[in-house]
This record gives structure tokens, C-alpha cells and sequence, in this order.
């Protein structure tokens, strides 16, 4: 199916520019020559758009080997874009938070893609790509796996190395455990609906054809047909 090709490519096409703008962004965090730029890969975003880029690779080959994904590609879709999608809205309210502060904060385009536009496309390759089933809600569950590991290892990572890669996790830049308990609850719910959603959008709008639709009716077989007769009346008792 052309459509179907089409949107295997579209997904090698976002892996790419996914990792330039890595690259970007781990060039411009390094030239930094802060703790922050050598800290690059401790980011929830850089390591979940890396799994991104190396899942949308394998998703684009499938998509041009099979007219629709296997379960498993569903189920990894989901885990990953509910990473990426709240990562881009954890950062937006960060950006915005720091602005109400005067707190100024430089965005260079690499984070902007990478937090705004590959989310913001991302909702509509799964909305409208075509070879998608409906997903399976036990994954919900599972999205909050990473990011509950991800945050227990860097709240301990950073009583270490005195620093956070995000400022609701350090207890000096908060007022104190209540409020870092509170953010980061929150970050989990954020988490949970976004991949509730994805697994909503998934049903209400499958794009995978339904069974009637892609598998013509059976014909009968010619024992099926001799017996359809024999229990038919005959004609002068009609």
C-alpha cells in the first residue's frame, strides 16, 4: 500500500531528525562548560528521545516490509511516546515557570524540536498512520516503570554530584520534601494520562481495516452446498 510506504519512510525521516537535533543539542549542551553539559545523557529527555529515534528506525522498516505493526510495535509506541510527549510538556511548564521567575532560559532549536515539534508530530502519525491497531491498556501500567526507576536513581545521583537535571528534584531549589514529593507525583500522573490517551486514540480510531473489511466472505464448500439443499423443501410444498 502506497499510504502505508509513505509513512514507513515519514518514520526514518523523524528518527533523522531526531538524532541531528541530538547531536545539536549535545554539541551546544558540551560547548556550555557547565555541570549540565557534561551531564548531558542524565536528561529523562535525551535518554527517552534516544530510544525514540531507535525505535522509529526499526517502526519505518516495519512499515515498509508489512502493510501493519505487530502488537509488540504498538505496545512500544505507546511506552515510549507517553516519554517524549510528557517530556516536552514537563519542559514547557519549566520554561514558562522560569519566565514568571525572570529566571531566563535559552532554547536553542535542537530542544525545541525535540521537546515540542517531534511530540506535536508524533500525536499525529498515531492518530492518522496508517497499520495501527488499537492498543492494549496493560501497557499503562509499564509507562510508569522508567520514569519512577529514572527518578529514584537521579534523586541519588544528585546528593552525589550536587546536581539535578531538573530543579523540582533538589531539595535546595524547592521548599522542602512535601513540594518534591508533590512535583514529582504529579510529573507520574502527567505520565499516566498521556499514555491513557494514546491508548484511547488508538480505539476510538484504529487504522488498521476491521476483518469484513480486508477478508473477502468465505465461499461455501461443495459439502456446505449439497447439505443447504437437502434441507430445503421441495418446490411443490413451497
Amino acid at each position: 500500500m502506497l499510504t502505508r510506504r509513505m509513512f514507513g519512510w515519514s518514520r526514518l525521516l523523524t528518527a533523522a531528525v531526531c538524532i541531528v537535533a541530538l547531536v545539536h543539542r549535545m554539541l551546544w549542551g558540551m560547548g556550555s562548560q557547565t555541570l549540565a553539559g557534561t551531564n548531558f545523557f542524565a536528561y529523562l529527555t535525551i535518554q527517552s528521545n534516544t530510544v525514540f529515534a531507535a525505535l522509529a528506525v526499526v517502526a519505518g522498516v516495519i512499515a515498509l516490509r508489512r502493510d501493519e505493526d505487530p502488537a509488540w510495535l504498538t505496545s512500544a509506541r505507546v511506552l515510549v511516546l507517553s516519554w517524549t510527549i510528557t517530556a516536552g510538556l514537563a519542559f514547557a511548564l519549566i520554561v514558562w515557570q522560569a519566565g514568571e521567575r525572570g529566571i531566563p532560559i535559552t532554547v536553542p532549536w535542537s530542544d525545541a524540536v525535540l521537546h515540542f515539534v517531534l511530540p506535536a508530530w508524533t500525536v499525529v502519525a498515531w492518530v492518522f498512520g496508517p497499520g495501527r491497531r488499537a492498543a492494549s491498556w496493560r501497557v499503562v501500567p509499564f509507562v510508569l516503570l522508567y520514569p519512577l526507576l529514572w527518578g529514584v536513581f537521579t534523586i541519588w545521583r544528585g546528593s552525589v554530584i550536587g546536581w539535578y537535571p531538573y530543579y523540582f528534584l533538589d531539595l535546595r531549589q524547592v521548599s522542602g520534601i512535601g513540594e518534591m514529593v508533590l512535583s514529582c507525583a504529579l510529573a507520574l500522573s502527567i505520565f499516566a494520562v498521556v499514555a491513557v490517551a494514546l491508548v484511547l486514540l488508538s480505539r476510538v480510531r484504529p487504522t488498521v481495516p476491521s476483518w469484513g473489511e480486508i477478508s473477502p466472505r468465505p465461499r461455501p464448500t461443495v459439502r456446505r452446498r449439497r447439505e443447504t439443499r437437502a434441507r430445503r423443501p421441495p418446490r411443490h410444498a413451497r
